[in-house]
């Protein structure tokens, strides 16, 4: 199968490492090819950003989606996939919602790791969404203060670490999900050191996405939009392609 990764987010090596922790962790044969946006924000933290980043995640998938079997919009709110799957007739996973459902799977409870202060009442709200916020017993902000801060590999690495270990020690929590694009393949290389099982959202994503085709899973064919056959304007032309089918 042809696994799409969608990063709506301009930042190359955060798709980079998304793209080399799905090869990871997909089966053999599975092929992963990556895109990053070319408009829009560098690291999405605020509600206006991640308005524009769904509609550069809307742009990539049109675009780039049409040969894939699946696809995963890796950024931390999941912009754009309830309308993705309305576009693309292929299942469209979020990291973010692939992990909190992965890591309901292991446990009744689970903690959760996320970057900035600023970013959590998106997280609530995808919490909402999805019909979890119940089952969420702690969370750990991790505050960093620049694009290059969230970038460092070695620094972010270890407070996750030790934010992890904080939420380990809790007894009613049975995995811990680490959220955000830039730590994928982190926790593989936490694990070792935490009793908890850790989830990475974008092995979580992969290996579900792979589940759902095996099962033969597609989306619903949407009902016609009233301005179906009104060509869109401003658009790339895949997504004004889709849309104004």
């Amino acid at each position: 199968m042809r696994l799409l990764i969608v990063n709506p987010n301009m930042t190359q090596a955060v798709t980079d490492r998304c793209v080399a922790e799905a090869r990871r962790v997909a089966r053999p044969g599975t092929e992963v090819a990556g895109v990053t946006a070319t408009f829009g924000i560098s690291i999405v933290s605020t509600e206006a950003e991640h308005a524009v980043a769904g509609h550069a995640a809307l742009e990539l998938l049109a675009e780039h989606g049409g040969d894939c079997d699946a696809a995963v919009v890796a950024m931390s709110f999941d912009a754009g996939v309830a309308a993705g799957r309305r576009l693309l007739a292929v299942p469209v996973l979020g990291i973010t919602g692939a992990a909190l459902h992965a890591a309901c799977l292991v446990g009744r409870r689970f903690g959760m790791i996320v970057s900035g202060r600023m970013s959590v009442p998106m997280y609530l709200d995808l919490l909402d969404a999805s019909g979890l916020r119940e089952r969420m017993a702690g969370m750990e902000v991790v505050e960093v203060g620049s694009v290059a801060a969230y970038l460092d590999h070695g620094a972010l690495l270890e407070a996750l670490g030790q934010a992890a270990g904080r939420l380990a020690e809790r007894p009613e929590i049975e995995a811990i999900v680490l959220c955000g694009a830039a730590t994928a393949g982190m926790a593989s290389a936490l694990q070792p050191g935490v009793a908890v099982p850790l989830i990475d959202g974008v092995a979580a994503a992969t290996v579900l996405a792979e589940a759902l085709v095996g099962l033969g899973v597609r989306p619903r064919v949407p009902m016609r939009a009233l301005a179906a056959g009104q060509a869109p304007v401003g658009l790339g032309p895949g997504l004004q392609g889709r849309l104004g089918g």
